[in-house]
């Protein structure tokens, strides 16, 4: 499992440097993968409780819609609501969340008419329908902004969500791969090292005795 390398001095001091330097890599992904993982949670929440409110006003509305549909033909909610006064524009920014980039989307001039003309809410004269169907267009209008909200937050979890991933495989690459070859590798050259000073040492006694022996 260890890496090839010459069993040399400076092979042994890259090598604890390599170490030390994937050690701390290794503890900031972890801290970066926890803390994108408690923002990613929190994310999730507040999706959660707006999808609920949206799905909400979207249920009330399509209520007051089939209660005008009681009242109106298809027909007259067709033409009532065929060309409409308004839209809504938003800006589309950028943020970043620990390095992940995440849509902003800002509205910008809800008010606007779709016509450039009128600057009534809605699309019809009010004697010729029923107030249900005021209703059920306020109610669609007030939920426009609530989606762009929960498309922004769901796009940033879906992108949270793929950096965590990405920095979940980076940790255990390190920490079951990497860091594990540069131990071993680190731990033979020793060994090879300290054999080699072993061998110097004994020979070094041999010497030393022939040595003496010649004397004597």
């Amino acid at each position: 499992m260890e890496l090839r390398v010459s069993p040399t001095r400076m092979q042994l001091l890259q090598l604890k440097r390599k170490l030390a330097m994937a050690r701390r890599g290794h503890k900031l992904l972890k801290d970066k993968r926890d803390e994108l993982m408690r923002q990613f949670m929190e994310l999730v929440e507040s999706v959660r409780e707006l999808r609920l409110e949206v799905e909400g006003k979207l249920s009330r509305a399509m209520k007051d819609f089939l209660i005008a549909r009681m009242q109106m033909s298809s027909s007259e909610i067709g033409v009532s609501v065929l060309y409409p006064t308004r839209v809504l524009d938003f800006e589309v920014a950028e943020s970043s969340t620990m390095g992940v980039t995440v849509p902003q989307f800002n509205p910008s001039d809800e008010g606007d008419q779709a016509s450039g003309e009128s600057s009534e809410m809605y699309p019809y004269g009010l004697a010729m329908t029923s107030a249900e169907l005021d209703t059920a267009i306020d109610s669609l209008a007030s939920v426009m902004p609530l989606l762009l909200r929960l498309a922004e937050r769901e796009k940033s979890a879906e992108l949270l969500a793929e950096e965590i991933e990405r920095t979940r495989r980076r940790v255990n690459a390190l920490e079951y791969v990497l860091i594990p070859k540069l131990e071993e590798t680190i731990k033979f050259i020793t060994m090879k090292l300290e054999e080699v000073e072993r061998g110097n040492l004994t020979r070094l006694m041999k010497v030393k005795e022939m040595v003496r022996g010649g004397g004597v």
